[in-house]
């Protein structure tokens, strides 16, 4: 892989942000979605994180998008407002060359801009590159959920990590 750049998602980027989503949701229990969202969702979601300060991150190479991240709120309380909740997906094919890694650390640096205090993530319990990468990125196991999500005709255990920012 060659010049990878980080940065922020755009309205054009939706169709590659949507195929990678896509992929994961058909394949993979990185989303506990079970039927493909439409490119009008994607655009929604991404104006609707824009609109409320989240921010949606992709990886490019020339112009393919290679993965994207975002980050959005943990909670509807008021007092979960300094806490965000992190997502991140690489293209099947691009995975393992450190784009997840780019993807994250740019979100935590996203976080502590934006005035968060914590970041959360909740990934399958089977997801071990999801949670090796976490765990690089300094977060730490605080919590799992024994089948609370339920996929691909069985149930599913929910890891919980955390990495606090100040």
């Amino acid at each position: 892989m060659s010049a990878i750049a980080v940065r922020p998602a755009r309205r054009e980027d939706c169709p590659g942000i949507l195929a990678i989503y896509n992929h994961a949701v058909l394949h993979t229990a990185a989303s506990y979605d079970e039927e493909p969202r439409t490119l009008e969702d994607r655009e929604h979601w991404l104006a609707e994180h824009l609109r409320e300060g989240y921010p949606v991150l992709v990886a490019t190479e020339a112009d393919s998008i290679l993965g994207w991240g975002a980050l959005h709120p943990f909670g509807t309380r008021s007092g979960f407002r300094f806490t965000v909740e992190d997502s991140v997906y690489v293209a099947q094919g691009a995975r393992g060359h450190g784009i997840g890694s780019r993807l994250l650390s740019a979100l935590v640096a996203a976080a502590v801009e934006r005035g968060s205090h914590a970041i959360i993530a909740a990934i399958d319990a089977e997801n071990i590159p999801s949670l090796r990468l976490h765990g690089r990125c300094g977060f730490v196991e605080v919590g799992r959920f024994r089948e609370v999500g339920f996929k691909f005709g069985r149930w599913r255990d929910v890891v919980y990590l955390e990495r606090l920012l100040t």
